[in-house]
């Protein structure tokens, strides 16, 4: 009960520590979202729309890698930017940047994957009538996608909730430096070990209601959808 108090009043007094955390870890998940976006929403659209060799066998290797292991993403991405891997002149291991590439990897398949389904099953809906009024690839794509925004805002906050509540690669390539690449989650693994259950509480907690708020948005998203559509 007083850990359960202590991290109550850790979040409530907006405790510097805390919140430094917090900001860290969603400014590095926001980053890696927008990046996935910008890879996946493309990917997702292009396969979705388009008939090529072997492209069933990309929209099955999209899907399989919506469940990539984390921690063999941050073994991957660590062999990159260490000193002896093709980018390891940059510097990047064990700053949040890396942490950043590490997530956009894990999130860029979800994003993929899902704007993919969303946007092809539109496209067999308005197929025919979208064919009739002769539309050309760009206009049909852009009204996919304005079609499909609500559905694409969901998988976005999908990727987010799945960067969020990493740990497994980030700390690997991040290091879980205090007050430089210390996240809410490695955080929590961290302060747990050490027996600090306050500070570690304070971040589930904030943790949590991170997660509720990306839910809650999911849904109004898909209802807002939901009720354009009727």
């Amino acid at each position: 009960m007083q850990s359960d108090a202590s991290a109550l009043q850790l979040v409530l007094g907006a405790d510097p520590a805390l919140f430094a955390i917090v900001g860290l870890s969603l400014t590095v998940s926001l980053a890696a979202v927008g990046i996935a976006a910008l890879m996946g929403l493309p990917l997702g659209a292009a396969v979705a729309l388009l008939r090529f060799p072997g492209r069933e066998a990309l929209i099955v290797t999209l899907n399989a890698l919506m469940g990539l292991p984390p921690v063999v993403v941050g073994l991957a991405v660590y062999l990159l930017l260490s000193r002896s891997g093709p980018l390891g002149s940059f510097g990047l291991l064990f700053t949040p940047q890396a942490m950043v590439i590490a997530q956009a990897v894990l999130v860029t398949p979800i994003i993929a994957a899902l704007a993919r389904q969303t946007i092809e099953d539109l496209w067999l809906e308005y197929r025919d009538e979208l064919a009739a009024m002769n539309v050309g690839p760009t206009r049909r794509l852009a009204t996919l996608i304005w079609d499909a925004r609500f559905s694409l805002v969901t998988a976005l906050l999908a990727g987010f909730g799945r960067a969020a509540a990493e740990v497994g690669a980030i700390i690997i390539v991040g290091g879980n430096i205090e007050g430089f690449t210390r996240t809410m989650t490695t955080a929590i693994a961290l302060e747990t070990s050490k027996g600090d259950l306050p500070l570690a509480m304070g971040l589930g907690i904030v943790l949590i209601l991170i997660v509720i708020v990306i839910n809650a948005l999911a849904w109004t998203a898909r209802r807002a959808g939901e009720r354009l559509a009727g």
